[in-house]
């Protein structure tokens, strides 16, 4: 369809206020939604919002999104506004708070209504209570106490309890226990389609494989159903046997390696030192019996202790059903066993990958029979019919959610009133951000960091992005814009705040990332001299740093001239070098002609200053402040002027239509900065404050200053 506004056939008169910098419709009436079609979404605010991320029912936006795409667009706002208005008696109800849906504010003058109403009095009357007048978001919040699992409900998903039949039930119970289970809206565990389909296909694979193994002539299971036992037996000491007969191989390459390969005293003499038990881990560690040349592993007697048991089950399970009973096993034995099981080995290893395989081939073909498929098939589409019945019940909650919702979607869709007015929140704003003595009110979610800090600079606002963490809860990501106060303390991440999120939950806030603009023309009025003043004290700090490490290199190497002196032979003079007067003469009178020009400067300025009219001295320091000052405060305006919020909620996969600006009065109510209350009382008195300089000092320096005025234009200057 398309979203060009069509022509009103009834002139609708539209009210608009103005705030944000931009002209906003009002939206006060059903005919204001009546008529919302034709309003042209030039004049929107915005034109799409994500799904997920906001303080709204992400169920509403769900039912509203019909193209399933996770964005809600504002045709589809407008066929919601369209439907809830035709099946509403009277709309206005729209604007009332609550969640409440009386049965008669349910349209009846049409097909729908009716089958609304129906609808309703019949989840009544299943909730058990048929007398009540109103139904509300939280009777239709949970499926399972409307939906019979013994009924059809049109989700496709076939709960045991939907036949009497005791073999389809059974066959259902096992399909779902096997593939894992579909929940009906009923609640209850079902199956449908397509694990139905699944199962037969799977099954006839497990089926197959498993002929494989049972046709004539295979070797895959030399001994039955217990072949599975066996192989574990034997894989059970493969290991430790080949060890042996290795063993005994060398030792009938070469006797003298028997002694070798046998243990000797002294790892017995270890082993007696300790409390022993057969499954020792010293004990497992030995040969399994005495290594001899072309010797036979005892199945009996002569066995190391720690692999007694794991022997006899070798004995009992493989080697007595497949060569007769045995005291002892050759070599060749040993190897024919392996060879005998090698098949099996094989098979299981082209095993399906399907929890089918673990159902009992005759539980399997039974399941697999084409008519108890065919019986569960005919459930499925019987459930897949009764579509309608489901139908109607979301189309009641559909109603009854937009009936508590919709107006709000639209007071920050349509336009942004909620934003806007004093004492209401946006459904963007997530919570409150509290941080170095203030209140940040406009906080939003961040899905993705990437791509917000990408796009969110280009609103001009202060930006502070925050890691927010709460025990038993998966972190979270905020930007908070600070509209209010200074940033001086703000540069560097990895400050901590709290955040309250619109439950009222705090979670630990700590800054990561800060994207800094203006956040107020006082504070770009300081600017300059912050920055001078840091520009100096760096400076200081940078001489003295300079003049400590020069002092410390000066005193080393001092001491090490001294001792050079100390241990060197006397100069021809026989004595030290002579103070050279003349050049520290010349140090100090260049010293004094610095302070002289400095001085001269400082006169001239403060003599000129002294000449003028007592009215222009107020006028001459404030056009120096607005010499200073002015640049910085006239460009923070600019600025101020220009944040727009725009950009913060475009990041967050909004379509903002319209540049909705954060100007300066507005800033100051999203982020307060903290203050006394009123009515407070403060007392003044600091026993740890800085001393002040004493009037004698401030006589002192203003002495100092006169007299070298004085010097400087007086007698003496002459």
């Amino acid at each position: 369809m398309s979203n060009a506004a069509t022509p009103d056939p009834d002139n609708h008169r539209w009210q608009f206020f103005r705030s944000g910098g931009f002209d906003q419709v009002r939206l006060d009436s059903a005919a204001d939604l009546r008529h919302l079609r034709h309003l042209d979404q030039k004049l929107w605010a915005v034109l799409a919002c994500p799904v997920e991320g906001l303080e709204f029912d992400t169920r509403t936006l769900r039912l509203i999104d019909t193209s399933g795409e996770g964005r809600v667009g504002a045709a589809e706002v407008l066929d919601a506004v369209d439907w809830a208005c035709g099946r509403l008696a009277d709309p206005q109800i729209l604007f009332t708070p609550g969640d409440e849906l009386p049965l008669d504010g349910i349209a009846t003058g049409h097909e729908d209504g009716e089958r609304l109403l129906a609808t309703a009095r019949q989840v009544l009357a299943v909730l058990g209570k048929p007398q009540a007048q109103a139904v509300t978001v939280a009777d239709l919040a949970d499926p399972a106490r409307l939906f019979d699992p013994r009924h059809p409900n049109g989700d496709g998903i076939v709960p045991a309890e939907m036949t009497d039949d005791p073999v389809l039930a059974e066959a259902v119970a096992t399909i779902a226990g096997a593939l894992g289970p579909a929940v009906d809206r009923s609640g209850q565990p079902g199956i449908d389609r397509a694990r139905l389909d699944t199962f037969l296909a799977d099954g006839r694979v497990v089926l197959d494989w498993r002929t494989q193994a049972t046709q004539a002539g295979s070797a895959a299971l030399p001994l039955g159903g217990d072949t599975a036992a066996a192989a574990a037996a034997l894989d059970a000491v493969h290991a430790k046997v080949e060890d042996w007969f290795t063993r005994c191989r060398l030792a009938g390459f070469d006797a003298c390696a028997t002694g070798v390969l046998n243990p000797n005293e002294s790892a017995y003499a270890g082993l007696a030192a300790q409390t022993l038990a057969a499954d020792d881990a010293g004990i497992a560690a030995l040969p399994l019996a005495r290594v001899a040349a072309d010797a036979a592993l005892p199945l009996r007697a002569g066995l190391n202790p720690a692999w007694e048991e794991r022997i006899a089950q070798l004995r009992e399970r493989v080697v007595a059903p497949l060569l007769g009973p045995q005291d002892t096993l050759t070599a060749a034995q040993w190897q024919d066993l392996s060879a005998r099981l090698a098949a099996w080995r094989q098979w299981n290893g082209a095993r399906p990958a399907t929890p089918l395989t673990d159902l009992p081939s005759d539980r399997l073909q039974a399941l697999m029979e084409p008519s108890i498929a065919a019986r569960l098939q005919a459930l499925i589409e019987r459930d897949l019919g009764a579509v309608t019945a489901a139908a109607h019940i979301d189309a009641l909650e559909r109603l009854v959610r937009l009936r508590r919702d919709l107006a709000t979607l639209l007071r920050n869709f349509v336009n942004l009133a909620d934003f806007y007015t004093p004492g209401r929140r946006a459904i963007f704003q997530a919570g409150t951000l509290y941080l170095d003595q203030r209140s940040c009110e406009l906080c939003l979610h961040v899905a993705d960091m990437g791509r917000h800090a990408a796009l969110a600079p280009l609103s001009g606002t202060f930006l502070v992005y925050c890691q927010c963490t709460r025990q038993g809860e998966a972190p979270i990501t905020i930007v908070a814009a600070m509209t209010g106060g200074d940033a001086d303390d703000m540069m560097v991440p990895g400050r901590n705040g709290i955040f309250y999120d619109r439950q009222g939950r705090d979670w630990h806030a700590s800054v990561t990332k800060i994207v800094a603009n203006p956040i107020s023309v006082r504070q770009a009025f300081w600017l300059p001299y912050k920055r001078i003043g840091k520009m100096v004290s760096d400076q200081i700090q940078k001489f003295a740093t300079a003049q400590d490490k020069a002092v410390e290199s000066r005193a080393a190497a001092g001491l090490a001239d001294a001792d050079k002196k100390a241990t060197a032979p006397p100069t021809a003079a026989g004595g030290p070098q002579p103070f050279d007067i003349a050049r520290f003469a010349g140090i100090f009178a260049a010293i004094g002609l610095a302070l002289g020009a400095l001085g001269t400067a400082l006169a001239a300025v403060v003599s000129g200053f002294l000449t003028l009219p007592a009215w222009k001295m107020p006028l001459v320091v404030a056009g120096i402040v607005l010499l200073i000052s002015g640049p910085s405060m006239l460009l923070a305006w600019f600025k101020l002027r220009q944040r727009n919020l725009g950009p913060l909620l475009d990041a967050n996969g909004w379509a903002v239509n319209i540049r909705a600006r954060i100007n300066i009065p507005f800033g100051d109510a999203l982020t307060h900065v903290a203050s006394l209350p009123p009515g407070a009382r403060r007392s003044l008195t600091d026993p740890y404050a800085d001393k002040p300089m004493g009037w004698g000092r401030w006589a002192v320096a203003g002495l100092a200053l006169l007299a070298l005025w004085w010097w400087l234009k007086g007698p003496g200057a002459g």
